[in-house]
């Protein structure tokens, strides 16, 4: 591994975020990235750094992750999210799960405590109760806005993706002082989904990748296309191939053309380089580098 300089990235969601949202989600991954920045500054791990930073937004109703979630078409909240380790490719990720606090640590415990890198439902949820991680009754999860949007679906028969126009899935992939690489996503999936519908979040290679040799990537965007590009895995081969985090990042967002999707990336190469690119109106990004924190929508 190389020393490189800390750098931390995080989305708050791509899609078509209205103007009087723009300045709660800038505030929001303003503030999740100064959380990350503050392990990286300590010494901490890029592991520690991103599921510090996704923690933060998973509890601000600002975002489909965690508080404020999505409900689907029966009314309930059902949460995924992933971790993975660049340094030997660990990974671990939780899905349809809504009764812990923070479903990315329930993700790293996977990874840590487990064989398994995916666990679902009851079985996740017996592993963190065993594991004394945070637990929480679903109705935690459920706000007033969410609700307000749930009888809307109902009412005029919104489609998942028709009603993704809300969207605001969190994710994070950083570096630290020693040259290791991770990331991170969580999210609430789409709304009005059929019960049990996994996206690309929890899948390793599609919403999420980070390669010690290479960089790391946390996607955001209608998972049902991300999945059939394997954008993340896709994305982390071009910076492979020499691409810079920008140029893989634009090159990333076209490659859902084939599909007829949308969405956007972030993203961390080898050289600690921080990249962007989305399809859609508006995407929430925050970087802090070289002590400097950044943040648009």
């Amino acid at each position: 591994m190389v020393a490189l300089r800390p750098v931390i990235v995080v989305h708050g969601g791509a899609w078509a975020i209205p103007d009087d949202l723009v300045e709660p989600h800038r505030a929001g991954v303003r503030r999740a990235a100064l959380e990350g920045w503050k392990v990286l500054n300590n010494g901490g791990s890029a592991l520690d750094a991103v599921e510090a930073a996704v923690k933060v937004m998973e509890d601000d109703p600002t975002f489909d992750a965690g508080v404020g979630s999505f409900l689907n078409q029966e009314g309930m909240v059902e949460l995924d999210a992933a971790i993975m380790d660049g340094t030997n490719l660990s990974a671990g990720a939780v899905g349809s799960v809504n009764r812990v606090r923070h479903p990315v640590s329930l993700a790293r415990a996977v990874m840590e405590h487990t064989e398994h890198v995916l666990m679902m439902g009851e079985g996740a949820h017996r592993l963190a109760e065993r594991l004394g991680l945070e637990m929480c009754d679903p109705s935690f999860f459920v706000t007033e806005r969410e609700l307000a949007r749930w009888r809307e679906a109902k009412e005029r028969g919104f489609s998942p993706r028709q009603a993704f126009a809300k969207d605001s899935t969190v994710g994070a992939v950083a570096v630290d002082s020693q040259g290791r690489f991770a990331a991170a996503l969580s999210t609430g999936g789409v709304p009005n989904k059929l019960p049990g519908r996994v996206g690309d979040v929890p899948l390793i290679g599609c919403g999420l990748y980070a390669d010690g040799l290479k960089g790391a990537v946390a996607c955001t965007g209608l998972g049902e296309s991300i999945i059939r590009v394997v954008l993340a895995k896709s994305t982390v081969d071009l910076l492979g191939a020499g691409l810079s985090a920008q140029a893989a990042a634009q090159a990333a967002v076209d490659l859902l053309r084939r599909v007829d999707g949308y969405g956007g990336v972030i993203v961390l190469d080898r050289s600690g380089r921080v990249g962007y690119a989305y399809n859609t109106p508006r995407m929430a990004v925050a970087y802090v580098k070289d002590g400097e924190v950044w943040a648009g929508v």
